[in-house]
């Protein structure tokens, strides 16, 4: 049964790492006291040690053990023997070139969907749904695909952003750009905004948070979906 969390970001204002999440995570993974990191999206070109080291801070703070991905001879048994991953954010495009060369994509997937306990946030979260192509990052690298672990039915865009009719910025909005993906592919996509996240437990998709996610399908108006309901029956 698929255990998981899909966060918008891994910091919201005025917190600090994962600390609106805390709670949440200590019910993800409540059957495990180690959890394998994945620092590969490195956020501003950061080291995989650093970025380690700054989950581990956040988690110890329930009493979890953080190991990165990074420091095992092999990375697929890693995931075998893994019963928490945290997928943390950065550069989409990077974090999915590491796990397809570290052939981890098709092992964290298959572990996904026999009930390990993960946790992804903005290219963790990314990385959730069919494609990466709803992702906010530059491509900086070219990774061999852009499938990715498509443990739910949709893409994500995080970090979501309302259009703002007072901005002088002339460039496209987030609407624009998901409509933009629309003309060529059927996919629907969720635009999770800062603070929400969707919890996944089997068959069941809900969002949680304090606010209401935008939901995009092709040929449709787009529309808002409330928090605490199920994505099942959009």
């Amino acid at each position: 049964m698929k255990n998981i969390i899909v966060a918008s970001t891994s910091t919201i204002h005025n917190g600090t790492f994962l600390s609106y999440l805390l709670e949440e995570l200590e019910e993800l993974f409540s059957e495990t006291n180690e959890i394998l990191f994945i620092p590969y999206a490195r956020p501003s070109g950061i080291s995989h040690d650093k970025y380690t080291s700054i989950a581990a801070k956040a988690l110890s703070k329930i009493n979890k053990q953080v190991v990165g991905i990074h420091t095992f001879a092999d990375p697929i048994e890693a995931i075998h023997k893994a019963k928490g991953v945290f997928v943390g954010g950065g550069n989409t495009f990077v974090l999915v070139s590491q796990l397809y060369k570290n052939n981890v994509m098709q092992p964290l997937r298959e572990a996904i969907f026999n009930g390990l306990a993960y946790l992804g946030t903005s290219a963790g979260s990314n990385i959730c749904g069919t494609t990466i192509n709803t992702t906010n990052d530059m491509p900086i690298v070219y990774p061999p695909s852009f499938k990715c672990l498509g443990v739910v039915p949709f893409n994500i865009n995080p970090h979501y952003l309302d259009p703002d009719p007072n901005s002088k910025h002339m460039g496209e909005t987030r609407e624009t750009r998901i409509k933009e993906f629309h003309t060529q592919n059927t996919i629907p996509v969720i635009g999770i905004r800062e603070g929400s996240w969707l919890r996944v437990k089997g068959d069941s998709i809900v969002l949680k948070g304090s606010h209401s996610a935008r939901i995009f399908e092709q040929g449709k108006e787009p529309f808002e979906l409330r928090n605490e309901s199920n994505l099942n029956t959009f």
